[in-house]
């Protein structure tokens, strides 16, 4: 598996749009900070940037560059493992661009606990984009094949993998009073 997440680390420096299993579906990906790269992958899934992202990491420490300072009780609460994987809504810095939190004052993160996806993120030496691989509105992708399908060739890579077990989206939650916001 090394080699297909070093070329899918090669693609993602390159600006490309890569597709990758995750903890619960397949997941859309590029460099975050790439704001061309974010704007190709919105318009790839016809998705509108209001909107905004999810970024996926390997640990919470690739994920505070983009975030207010966290109280204890918040940072224990996002940072434990769940049941079923969660997607925090947090306060991100004011300057953290528009392509991430679309017209929200948030940043929506994961920690991702799927092994192939942990290690994209731990070689990449950072958080990912990550959405659904499907086009706006669609089903999410639960396998390279049915991504493949839904792109017809328009993506830069696909990197196989086993994804979750639910085959549903996270949960989403407010980080800072724990509300759930998507079952």
């Amino acid at each position: 598996m090394n080699w297909h997440i070093r070329e899918a680390v090669r693609i993602l420096s390159s600006g490309g749009v890569i597709a990758y299993p995750t903890e619960t579906v397949y997941g859309l990906g590029c460099d975050p900070f790439n704001a061309a790269a974010v704007l190709h992958l919105l318009r790839l899934k016809q998705r509108s940037l209001q909107q905004g992202v999810i970024l996926i990491a390997s640990d919470f420490k690739q994920l505070e560059p983009l975030l207010l300072p966290l109280n204890a009780t918040v940072r224990r609460r996002v940072s434990k493992p769940a049941d079923r994987p969660v997607t925090w809504l947090l306060p991100c810095l004011p300057n953290t661009p528009a392509w991430l939190t679309g017209n929200h004052d948030t940043l929506a993160v994961r920690i991702t606990s799927n092994p192939v996806t942990r290690d994209l993120c731990r070689q990449w030496g950072g958080p990912l984009v990550s959405t659904s691989a499907n086009l706006h509105g669609r089903r999410p992708a639960t396998s390279a094949l049915a991504v493949r399908k839904a792109f017809n060739g328009r993506l830069d890579y696909i990197l196989h993998g086993s994804d979750g077990a639910t085959n549903a989206p996270s949960s989403l939650r407010d980080g800072i009073t724990g509300a759930v916001l998507r079952a």
